[in-house]
């Protein structure tokens, strides 16, 4: 049973909130942090901390940390950030068009995590796991939310669906025009909170994996009450939005386009199409020159294992990784991902200006995402795309 406890936030000023809170800091480009600096108080000053060294500098340097420290603690004393008194339960709501998601934030138990009762699906990277340690013991502070999934409970939608109706304490709207609100939790609801979390079974990592476990690392390291637990986001799976992780390859590794189509037409049915948007699992849109085809998996390619059934799976397994040689995706300079936020056309365009293929895969669900963390299976990298995403600076928290 999940074991969530409230905690005491950093949170914005309320007057303050649109100017601080700041994309993840894993999408923005430097020049986007540079752009964004130019506000003293916005969350990328500690996110992002090179932003305030001289052009250059590296970004895991030990004077970046420090500088994301001082940054951290800048923003406090400007009382840009305010901490409450006692310990509170949070809520985070998103509206994108005609999307809304609301969630709880708190803190999610770092020994579940180890023990896998907080389920994850994908491998970390040494080196950004390396880093996110780093700046939490540097700053003594956790200042990203993991974001969590469950599948949905009764009590708790309607318990958060009861809190929410209240006013929130702030609402922003962000320059992608997602509406962001936030409530504080009075304090006589953290019991049932406690209760209701106790109900659900497994919380799943949908974002955030270096996030909690550098979290495992900073406890292991030196245990306190603090940080053995992390802070996270906490959504019900009916409300997330899932959308595809695109893929671009730059060339087609040797083959000319007649070679490849027929290669490729040994694993999926093709058919070009004026609809670049595949409608169902199994199947994915392919673009290949100036032509959009419509590839289905052939029945024979199919399977109910749950990660090798994944159309990303297939995908890697079948045609990126035999016949255009991208056998690690994680650290192959020949492919691109490209979020589905953007949409078909940004394919299109990457292939107009020259690389080889690019293909538009159907959402991974959450259903399948639970399949594969449940069987303690590892999804093929960069399988989900989620929006919206949560802002940094909503809420952080000192563990020293």
């Amino acid at each position: 049973m999940a074991k969530v406890r409230p905690f005491r936030a950093l949170r914005p000023a309320k007057e303050l909130a649109a100017r601080v809170i700041a994309p993840p800091y894993d999408v923005l480009s430097h020049q986007e942090c540079r752009t964004l600096s130019r506000d003293p108080v916005h969350f990328v000053h500690v996110t992002r901390a090179e932003v305030d060294l001289p052009e250059g500098r590296d970004p895991h340097s030990d004077e970046a940390y420090a500088m994301a420290r001082d940054n951290l603690t800048a923003l406090v004393e400007q009382q840009a950030l305010v901490e409450d008194s006692e310990p509170r339960f949070y809520l985070y709501g998103q509206t994108m068009g005609h999307h809304t998601q609301i969630g709880v934030l708190g803190a999610a138990s770092v020994a579940e995590y180890d023990q896998g009762q907080i389920a994850r699906h994908e491998f970390t990277r040494p080196d950004k796991e390396d880093d996110r340690t780093h700046h939490m013991q540097v700053i003594g502070a956790q200042v990203g939310l993991v974001f969590l999934a469950h599948r949905p409970n009764a009590a708790l939608s309607s318990l958060v669906q009861r809190l929410a109706a209240a006013s929130p304490l702030w609402e922003v709207t962000t320059e992608d025009d997602v509406i962001h609100r936030f409530w504080v939790v009075p304090e006589s609801e953290t019991a049932s909170l406690e209760a209701a979390f106790e109900a659900i079974p497994t919380l799943y990592i949908a974002d955030g994996h270096h996030r909690s476990a550098a979290a495992s690392r900073v406890h292991a390291a030196n245990p306190n009450e603090l940080n053995s637990t992390f802070l996270a986001g906490i959504y019900p799976s009916d409300q997330l939005q899932v959308m595809a992780y695109n893929r671009v390859v730059a060339d087609l590794n040797g083959l000319d386009a007649a070679a490849f189509l027929d290669r490729v037409g040994q694993t999926y049915e093709i058919a070009p199409t004026d609809d670049p948007v595949p409608t169902e699992r199994g199947q994915l849109t392919m673009r290949l020159g100036d032509t959009w085809y419509r590839l289905v998996t052939r029945p024979e390619h199919r399977s109910d294992h749950p990660v090798e059934g994944l159309d990303v799976a297939v995908l890697q397994r079948r045609i990126l990784g035999p016949l255009l040689g991208i056998d690690d995706p994680r650290r192959s300079a020949r492919i691109r991902f490209i979020g589905g936020i953007h949409g078909a056309d940004a394919l299109a365009v990457a292939v107009d200006d020259g690389a080889g293929v690019a293909f538009h895969l159907y959402p991974t669900g959450l259903d399948q995402l639970f399949a594969v963390a449940d069987a303690e299976q590892v999804m093929p990298p960069k399988s989900t795309w989620f929006e919206p995403k949560l802002r940094e600076g909503v809420v952080s928290r000192r563990i020293q």
